[in-house]
């Protein structure tokens, strides 16, 4: 297996960019890595060879115009390797298939598990989404989270809509008819998936104008076993520290609006997620975060291209 530590070596642009250094990149870009790695090794080797040129009878300024286009092409099929691979995409091991997470944009993103697509806080068109979603998580009313227009053009007839009454009650005529309304500390199965709703909230006194408990959701769903915890807008409430056995979770951090990076590490730290994806982060140092998270925790700090 090709390591993308190599790949990295094989072409400098990928180690500046972030979503290429997932240690969960998809198969696809392992094999990319080989099969470029081979071509570019080949080419050098036979570019040192003196007589390479000789043999095929080019000189001079043809021979250079050559290399330079062979080189190119080179490198255009080690991209387009990565393009199939899929920027972004992680894939999470768990029974019954893997559970695949697109990120879309600061709130939005996508989960796919089993058949399932799960829309989390889809906003700003429909076309960055893709696929049919089998159920659509809002967690709040503010326009980052819940966009009416966006709903409704992603929405399909058997979709279910869970989100919580504050939110429900904004939503268009019909649309209604779709909406499973929680609320914090209900739980259901919906679609042969596990939901528990939890609160939300700010504690900082200067930024409790934000958010105010009861009115919005978090969400715990179990997929394959795994126990994905998804944030919303919160500060390090009691509720999110006192979580049990969660496998993966995504924790916002941003100002005014919700938490520091301080203290989202420390209550990261305190409830050890397995793995924990930075996310509504616009603003904020996510390196800092992982740092202060640190490696003795236990807990895996994977830092996503969200923006």
């Amino acid at each position: 297996m090709v390591t993308l530590a190599a790949f990295a070596q094989l072409s400098p642009a990928a180690s500046s960019t972030p979503w290429l250094l997932s240690p969960q990149r998809s198969d696809a870009l392992a094999a990319s890595a080989l099969a470029n790695r081979g071509i570019l090794v080949a080419i050098r080797r036979n570019f040192r060879q003196n007589d390479f040129m000789e043999k095929i009878g080019l000189r001079g300024f043809r021979r250079r115009v050559l290399a330079f286009f062979v080189l190119i092409t080179a490198f255009a099929f080690a991209f387009i390797g990565l393009a199939a691979a899929g920027p972004g995409i992680e894939k999470i091991p768990a029974a019954g298939g893997d559970i695949q997470l697109h990120p879309i944009n600061h709130a939005s993103f996508i989960l796919e598990w089993n058949g399932k697509t799960i829309f989390v806080d889809p906003v700003g068109g429909a076309e960055k989404f893709k696929g049919t979603p089998t159920l659509i998580l809002v967690t709040d009313i503010h326009g980052d989270h819940l966009n009416a227009g966006t709903l409704k053009a992603v929405a399909r007839e058997n979709t279910i809509i869970i989100a919580p009454e504050a939110v429900a009650s904004q939503l268009p005529a019909e649309l209604k008819s779709q909406v499973t309304v929680m609320a914090n500390g209900e739980r259901k199965e919906v679609q042969g998936i596990s939901i528990e709703a939890l609160p939300m909230y700010n504690l900082t006194p200067d930024r409790l104008k934000y958010h105010s408990k009861g009115r919005g959701n978090g969400y715990v769903l179990t997929l394959g076993g795994k126990r994905v915890y998804i944030s919303g807008d919160t500060e390090d409430i009691p509720e999110m520290r006192a979580l049990k056995n969660i496998d993966l979770a995504f924790v916002c951090m941003n100002l005014p609006y919700t938490m520091t990076v301080e203290q989202a590490a420390s209550a990261v730290k305190e409830f050890k997620p397995k793995i924990v994806y930075p996310y509504h982060f616009r603003g904020s140092d996510t390196e800092k975060f992982k740092q202060l998270v640190g490696n003795a925790s236990g807990v895996e700090v994977r830092l996503l291209k969200w923006y």
